[in-house]
């Protein structure tokens, strides 16, 4: 459908076929990004991958997020971080099922996904200490302004509404703090890196492969040091946030279904049982179908940002006999296609058994579940995501039993969400945990 939210015409996409000519026939002409005037001051005037207009900066950053930062290469080469903080979560849930204690799900993802992301991008992690804290509240406030809405964009004559409320001076206050310390970390880094650092490349996270392409100019392609830095604000805002709601859901649905639980909870203790492992290792993960399954009926059902990102059409297209004029924001509706009848038998049912030898997947070319988007503008982290997911269920799910407090049954969990953006639970998940 096509609505006029103020000055700007948006085009709504609900189905999957809608979506596969959005996605597929007219991906070059939807490619641009709406100019956000709040996302303008956050991310270096959009020299994020994610923001960025369409054109020669978007597509070396692109180009540096699939070959560099992001590849298959590269995303294995973090699995023993990922493995450190979820024995780590693991260690803290064992601690708190000894004394009879339940544990807050929703702050372990949070406390644990933060982990990773931040050793991943800058090398360590800044949890400690007057610096870790502020570091940390201003990057809750910064993911928070992302999805606050910039109504003098639709309203032009209203833009004064976000000064006289605070947001403006809100979004100064932590676009210059965080600049600030990231700027430091820059200068940090580069004046470790001329002392002779390690800087083997098993030993590389983001920040150093950034500043590699900065200093060297390699394969022809130039960033500055604002793109270094927006890199690692979308990092932050694209990964944390979204994963943790995705494990968050995951565990809500299984916690609610007990059926679910116990057959994904065979197989991985068969698998790991046949292997002769104790600890899981991410090889195992391969043969660990339903618990596939169980992601991909989760990201159905609760795609961690309901509307994917807006694009924006930059010339007239024809879209199912209509005709969509240039500028036109076109909004893609992830929850309503993961819905939508027409495609999926009961679709609020959670019914992992439905990707079972289903070639369906969510990684852009199944125009029926795309929670990660399509086309050019897709997600580039979805490999990144998913490594993540898989090992930290499997864990749970391995070296746990799990119900809810007070002998409380499924059907009793609140699954009320919360509004925004990116929308997680209105209730924080607490569950008891058994270990075995």
């Amino acid at each position: 459908m096509l609505l006029q939210f103020g000055s700007v015409p948006t085009l709504v996409v609900s189905s999957a076929d809608a979506a596969k000519e959005i996605f597929k026939v007219h991906d070059l002409a939807v490619s641009n990004r709406p100019k956000l005037r709040i996302l303008k001051r956050l991310l270096y005037n959009y020299k994020d991958v994610s923001m960025a207009p369409y054109g020669e900066l978007w597509r070396q950053l692109k180009s540096i997020y699939v070959l560099q930062l992001l590849s298959n290469k590269r995303v294995q080469s973090f699995h023993g971080v990922r493995e450190e903080e979820t024995a780590l979560m693991v260690q803290r849930i064992r601690e708190l099922g000894s004394v009879s204690l339940p544990v807050n799900l929703t702050d372990m993802f949070m406390e644990l996904v933060n982990g990773v992301i931040c050793r991943v991008v800058l090398g360590k992690k800044y949890e400690e200490g007057e610096l870790g804290e502020e570091f940390n509240m201003l990057l809750r406030d910064f993911i928070a302004l992302t999805g606050v809405l910039d109504i003098g964009h639709f309203v032009p004559w209203l833009g004064w509404v976000n000064r006289v409320s605070g947001v403006d001076a809100k979004i100064d206050r932590v676009a210059k703090r965080l600049d600030e310390f990231l700027e430091g970390l820059v200068e940090e880094r580069l004046i470790s890196k001329s002392d002779g650092g390690d800087d083997s490349e098993g030993n590389k996270n983001f920040f150093d492969v950034l500043l590699q392409i900065y200093k060297d100019n390699s394969a022809g392609i130039s960033i500055d040091r604002d793109c270094i830095k927006a890199q690692i604000l979308i990092a932050f805002a694209g990964g944390t946030d979204t994963t943790h709601t995705f494990l968050e859901w995951a565990m809500s649905e299984l916690l609610r279904n007990p059926r679910v639980m116990g057959k994904v909870q065979d197989e991985v203790r068969e698998i790991l049982s046949s292997t002769g492992n104790i600890e899981i290792v991410e090889g195992d993960l391969e043969k660990m179908q339903y618990l596939k399954a169980v992601i991909k009926e989760t990201l159905r059902l609760h795609p961690p940002v309901p509307f994917l990102i807006p694009h924006e059409a930059r010339k007239d297209i024809r879209v199912m006999g209509y005709d969509i004029a240039a500028g036109t924001m076109v909004l893609t509706n992830a929850w309503a296609i993961g819905r939508d009848p027409s495609t999926w038998d009961e679709p609020d049912e959670f019914r992992p058994e439905r990707f079972l030898n289903s070639p369906v997947d969510f990684r852009g070319h199944d125009f029926q579940l795309i929670p990660f988007g399509a086309g050019r503008r897709g997600c580039p982290g979805i490999s990144f995501a998913t490594a993540i997911g898989e090992l930290v269920l499997a864990n749970l799910l391995h070296k746990f039993n799990w119900s809810l407090p007070g002998e409380a049954k499924g059907e009793d969990l609140d699954m009320t969400e919360c509004t925004s953006g990116i929308v997680h639970r209105k209730f924080p998940l607490i569950a008891v945990a058994t270990s075995l």
